[in-house]
């Protein structure tokens, strides 16, 4: 390749990474800010990349590849971890065969998540190094090193971004890729089952490998002195780095790409050259508890200057540093504030009409549908994680059998096939009276439209078998299980009802289908609005569709974005919305 640099976001880089480091699998589960990465990583030629039904079944995928003797990558954003943290605290235990790289893409600031988690904890708990990158080549670069360092020190390595890392873009010169044979399973019982026996003897290993890589982090190119003023000294990592390198250009820095195990001799010997310390670091004061605890003899701050929440940025350093505030930028004061809305001809937002219309109490879960929760639908009570909302409306009916009358949970396609399946076992093992609607728009729309094992495609393209959601809801014990359309109100309505108002035992699924808006390829005319029958009532405004607004106090349509889903045809008590009139043939659909 020539030496020309070339611009790439975190997650490019990092598939760059590892197919420059002789990756031949990989795997994940969709989820922001770490989707992209194996989106690019499949594009390369000589890697196998595939999403899995979730984050647990894609680091085992990845585990067998290491026991084969291939390198390979696991990726998925930071609640993915606790999904996965099964497999990972064990797979500490057994090590690796060839070089197995996790990457941990925590959303500091919740950009598009349900918590702020800081993984780096998790590399603590399993005893992994952790690598922190804190541009787009260190991204390629720490790849390139976790797979060296997982191969020599048998163990999975953890690289942990954060969204800046993940989506800003900066430089680096592209690399050949290093082609590795595979060197095949070797069976070896004592590595690899871990069986109480077994387990007790990997155990010392894991302590001994652990002292060994903090060894290794005090002389790794990853970690290093950034001379500056004696007066202070910054200790920092990841994203947070660039922010505090841009604000305090005098400071004496210590860079920790290597951030777990610390590397404290390094440390120790920062300490000596400076007055002061002061950890910067997004979220839980990780290093500076650290630190402290070392008792390095001068003093340290952290988190007493820092916020335990959201992002950091340049202007909050210099503002608790240095004492420098920034004028914020002044914004015109009617401009109006924009909140997430689900796309003009989403296929969930009559479901969610119709729930709150029915006042039923609605268990919600992780994708866009969560859209749901807020005005003018307002339709949605609880959200806790993938594949909650099920085994929350099981918990509800059996502290309160009447309540599930009155209960219902809603779980896209392909979170259901993450984790929906279990609770909904448990509903029918003990028979719960629940009704589950499974909102099914044939693809994983929120993260940028994935496929699943519903669709009848893999990640590269290729055909795959299709799951059948209501013959696999029926093999559970599930005995009513009915589909509806996402788009005809009055029936989706009785199957609601006769969902809650069922008296057999066991719960009740419905399966709710419309294809996402952004899967078609073309849509119907819209309608137009008769304004001599138009009374104003607002009734469609109910919808909260982008695509209605009122005007002159009379509803009012923007065809530019109206996909003709018919939804507010349905609603108008009046017959003031009326549909375009079309040619033979031509359909809604």
């Amino acid at each position: 390749m020539s030496d020309q640099r070339v611009i790439m976001t975190g997650n490019e880089a990092i598939a760059l990474g590892a197919y420059e480091g002789g990756v031949t699998v990989g795997t994940a589960y969709p989820g922001t800010p770490s989707t992209e990465i194996l989106e690019n990583l499949g594009q390369y030629p000589g890697v196998d990349c595939n999403w899995s039904p979730n984050e647990k079944t894609a680091l085992e995928a990845a585990i067998g590849a290491s026991m084969e003797g291939a390198r390979v990558i696991a990726a998925m954003k930071h609640v993915g971890v606790n999904v996965a943290a099964d497999p990972l605290l064990t797979l500490s235990y057994t090590g690796v065969g060839g070089g197995l790289v996790l990457v941990t893409a925590d959303d500091p600031g919740m950009h598009s998540s349900q918590n702020e988690q800081d993984n780096r904890h998790y590399a603590r708990l399993a005893k992994l190094p952790l690598l922190e990158p804190s541009d787009s080549e260190e991204a390629r670069d720490h790849v390139l090193a976790a797979l060296e360092l997982s191969e020599r020190f048998d163990t999975p390595v953890m690289l942990r971004t954060t969204t800046r890392i993940s989506h800003s873009r900066s430089t680096l010169v592209p690399g050949e890729r290093r082609e590795l044979p595979i060197a095949g399973f070797e069976k070896n019982p004592a590595k690899y089952v871990m069986l109480p026996g077994f387990a007790r003897q990997r155990h010392p290993l894991v302590e001994d490998r652990l002292l060994a890589l903090q060894k290794e982090a005090e002389n790794s190119s990853l970690n290093r002195i950034e001379p500056g003023s004696k007066d202070l000294g910054i200790v920092t990592s990841g994203v947070a780095y660039q922010y505090a390198r841009e604000a305090l250009p005098d400071a004496t820095f210590l860079k920790l790409g290597f951030s777990y195990p610390l590397p404290k001799a390094l440390i120790r010997e920062f300490a000596s050259k400076v007055k002061e310390i002061v950890v910067i670091e997004e979220l839980d004061p990780f290093l500076e508890e650290q630190l402290q605890a070392m008792h390095l003899g001068v003093p340290i701050r952290g988190k007493e200057l820092f916020p335990l929440l959201g992002e950091l940025g340049t202007e909050i350093i210099r503002e608790k540093i240095l004492n420098q505030k920034t004028e914020p930028i002044k914004v015109r004061e009617e401009i109006p504030a924009r909140p997430p809305v689900m796309c003009p001809g989403c296929s969930h937002r009559g479901v969610f009409y119709m729930l709150k219309k029915l006042k039923l109490n609605v268990t919600g879960d992780i994708g866009c549908y969560t859209l749901g929760a807020l005005p003018p639908l307002q339709a949605i009570d609880s959200c806790i994680c993938m594949g909650a909302s099920i085994g929350v409306a099981l918990g509800m009916a059996r502290a309160n059998p009447d309540s599930a009358r009155n209960t219902a949970a809603v779980i896209g396609d392909s979170t259901f096939l993450h984790s929906g399946i279990t609770p909904l076992l448990d509903a029918v093992y003990n028979n719960a009276p629940i009704t589950v609607l499974i909102l099914d728009n044939s693809t994983t729309a929120m993260t940028g439209h994935q496929c699943h094992p519903g669709t009848g495609s893999t990640l590269q393209g290729e055909p795959s078998s299709a799951v059948d959601l209501e013959n696999l809801c029926r093999s559970l014990g599930v005995k009513k299980v009915t589909a509806t359309d996402a788009f005809d109100l009055d029936e989706l309505r009785d199957a609601i009802k006769s969902g809650v108002e069922s008296d057999s035992e066991g719960p009740s699924v419905i399966i709710v289908r419309r294809p996402c808006v952004f899967l078609l390829s073309s849509f119907g005319k819209p309608p137009a609005v008769d304004q001599e029958l138009c009374t104003g009532c607002g009734t469609c405004m109910k919808l909260g569709c982008p695509a209605l607004n009122l005007k002159d106090e009379k509803a009012a349509i923007n065809s530019t974005i109206c996909t003709a889903c018919g939804l507010c045809e349905q609603l108008c008590r009046f017959d003031a919305i009326k549909p375009a009139a079309r040619k033979a043939g031509e359909t809604n659909e």
